[in-house]
């Protein structure tokens, strides 16, 4: 009897090919850490437990190589990729730069009524970071800086940043579970948001920086202490 991690699929309920379907359930659970790294993904049993057959699993797989979720490994398959501490790092710094691009072009688009749909936006994270669920926090996190990209009607540079999103969401889950720094990452996006309201390019691209720095160091910190206990990255 294979153990169920992943549900079976239930087709009423998705509008979309069966391919992209398990892409995702497979993305989300590497993401969310249902999935270790190191992993070994077998496509018999990744089947087995969604009820579908392998094709659409192999075709998955090979997705999440190429957006780099997935290390093909000579003699063992596909494994769920693991980071070093340099990949970690060199993402972080493009994340800065490009984060610190999106502020300046949002605050040269920004709104009123932009500005009242991130007060939501903010008001709602204040209320899962109070509810300590830690997959509503990475939602409202990266909701709150996917707003501030559309701001900026950059087409090209919204694409970049939902494909590096992606990566990112695996490392929010970490760097959201130490303590306290929920309320540090609200506080921060609460700054950001200030620097938008007075649409202070300066200041805003100062916040964004330290805000990403912040994530990248509590992020490290949580890597250390896997890393300590044993645990793979």
């Amino acid at each position: 009897m294979v153990e169920r991690r992943l549900k079976s699929i239930d087709f009423q309920f998705y509008n979309k090919p069966l391919h992209s379907i398990v892409l995702e359930i497979l993305r989300e659970a590497i993401v969310s850490g249902v999935m270790q790294p190191g992993e070994k993904l077998m496509e018999a049993q990744l089947a087995e437990e969604m009820g579908i057959s392998r094709t659409p699993v192999r075709e998955a797989i090979r997705k999440l190589e190429l957006e780099g979720f997935v290390h093909m490994i000579p003699r063992k398959g596909a494994c769920v990729a693991e980071y070093s501490v340099k990949d970690i790092e060199d993402t972080f710094k493009i994340r800065a730069a490009l984060e610190k691009l999106a502020i300046e072009l949002a605050i040269e688009k920004v709104t009123e009524a932009n500005l009242e749909e991130l007060t939501r936006v903010l008001a709602e994270e204040a209320v899962v970071i109070e509810s300590a669920d830690k997959e509503a926090m990475v939602e409202k996190d990266a909701e709150f800086h996917e707003f501030i990209y559309r701001i900026g009607e950059n087409s090209r540079l919204f694409v970049i940043m939902n494909n590096l999103t992606e990566q990112i969401r695996r490392f929010r889950f970490v760097s959201l579970g130490g303590s306290g720094r929920g309320r540090e990452v609200l506080e921060e996006h609460s700054h950001i948001y200030e620097a938008l309201k007075m649409k202070d390019v300066k200041l805003g691209q100062e916040l964004m920086e330290t805000h990403i720095n912040n994530t990248r160091q509590s992020l490290m910190g949580a890597i250390r202490e896997k890393m300590l206990s044993g645990q793979r990255i």
